[in-house]
């Protein structure tokens, strides 16, 4: 197995680079809160071995899911057109087992066993073996012998993990009803002189001026590294595919850019090199685009419509295409940009969400979750102080923040289809971005 070396990666910062839960968990969990380029030609240089050092990832696909053009391959589940579950009738039965049918759960019409043995299955990444070289035949007795088994029949069924909520998100969505049960029950009472709100404790203002400081140094290292990206192509044909290459390549260059921003910074959070390596590992390769994607949006120019990135380099929708993405991609993409646009976050608020979504314990293949969850939580005490006291009448931000991580995850689920199309054009991913990706040729 390969793994990411998170100590040999010497430049880092963050730059560029929708399915709906069918239905919450019932359980509540205390886990914290939580992208054919010119590799193909020789102008861009970057080769495996030059990455040995940097990058040894771990081995395990990305769940890809076809986008509506792309033909989906025989076998895989097909998905639930979108609109009101049909009325039951009382006498369907489960889809994987045939035990009672209590109604559509994850798309599928199952049981409440089979529901909660797959979001378990799910949520906890379960790798199941079966005895019987994956031949047996599932029913109400089999389904407690064989897991694997069990679990193949739930995707056979249709069975989708992209709606299955993950621990941090129920958590999210119940803390963000309380609050907003609190902020109305506020609005009810009779409005008195807003209570003075004490100031950060010193090692809150210490932390949050030295996240600003490290944001800040490596974002400048980016900036220094900008005249060796590949050159915008002044051509507009359309059809010239040497100007499509050098446009994707143009795109992919500073995706490798932002995920060394991102690595360097991260490394040099407080707190972050006390975990294993394996866990460093872990949560850098899944938090990675969702990061960049978060860094995306604090560079978006609501006047032009536009995405700046290294103060000069500023690309519309149209030039997102131009270089080989997908509008069902591009569009998100600018919704969140202009959704976190309207929340007026500042250089403290941006850099304590990159360190909160960093430090997110229910990321697949983290072993230490109790250690990640006691390292994110101070962040996390540190952005809830910030915003009481620059937002005091504003008792909705915090969980409004909170839930921009969820949208995130939603995102880098979109970023995984991407990927995958990319591969279906044929258009080769530099071996950095394939290797965080899990990317396999």
């Amino acid at each position: 197995m390969s793994t990411l070396s998170t100590t040999d990666i010497t430049d880092v910062g963050h730059g560029d680079s929708l399915c709906r839960a069918s239905e919450e968990s019932p359980s509540a969990a205390t886990a914290k809160v939580k992208q054919e380029t010119l590799s193909q030609t020789e102008s861009y240089g970057t080769s495996h071995n030059d990455l040995n050092d940097t990058l040894l990832m771990e081995s395990g696909d990305i769940k890809m899911y076809p986008t509506e053009d792309t033909p989906v391959p025989e076998g895989q589940p097909v998905k639930r057109k979108k609109g009101p579950a049909p009325k039951m009738l009382g006498n369907e039965v489960c889809s994987v087992c045939g035990d009672k049918a209590s109604g559509f759960h994850y798309n599928v019409l199952s049981c409440e066993g089979c529901k909660g043995f797959f979001r378990r299955s799910v949520i906890k990444g379960a790798r199941y073996t079966c005895k019987n070289s994956g031949r047996c035949e599932m029913d109400m007795y089999m389904r407690r012998k064989c897991q694997q088994c069990r679990l193949r029949k739930c995707r056979e069924a249709g069975m989708l993990e992209q709606c299955v909520l993950s621990e941090e998100q129920i958590r999210l969505k119940k803390m963000k009803k309380q609050e907003e049960e609190t902020a109305r029950t506020s609005a009810v009472a009779t409005p008195g002189p807003a209570p003075e709100m004490p100031p950060l404790a010193p090692e809150q203002q210490e932390m949050i001026e030295k996240l600003v400081a490290l944001q800040k140094q490596c974002n400048k290292r980016s900036f220094l590294d900008r005249p060796g990206v590949t050159p915008w192509p002044q051509s507009q044909d359309p059809l010239n595919r040497e100007v499509r290459q050098q446009r994707f390549a143009h795109f992919t260059e500073l995706a490798i850019m932002s995920v060394q921003e991102i690595v360097d910074f991260a490394k040099q959070l407080p707190g972050f090199l006390e975990l294993t390596r394996e866990d460093q590992i872990a949560l850098l390769k899944t938090s990675t685009i969702e990061i960049m994607l978060l860094e995306t949006s604090r560079r978006y120019n609501p006047a032009i419509d536009s995405i700046t990135f290294l103060k000069d380099f500023s690309y519309n929708k149209e030039d997102f295409a131009k270089a080989g993405l997908q509008f069902e991609f591009i569009n998100p993409i600018f919704e969140f940009s202009k959704g976190m646009n309207d929340l007026h976050l500042d250089e403290a608020e941006y850099a304590l969400l990159i360190a909160i979504n960093i430090f997110s314990a229910d990321r697949p293949n983290v072993q230490d979750h109790e250690l990640v969850e006691r390292l994110q939580q101070p962040y996390v005490d540190a952005l809830n102080s910030y915003i009481r006291i620059k937002r005091p009448n504003d008792h909705l931000m915090f969980p409004r923040m909170l839930m921009k991580l969820v949208s995130l995850r939603t995102l880098s689920s979109v970023h995984s289809e991407q990927v995958f199309a990319l591969r279906l054009q044929d258009k080769k991913l530099p071996p950095l971005l394939s290797e965080i990706w899990d990317v396999h040729e």
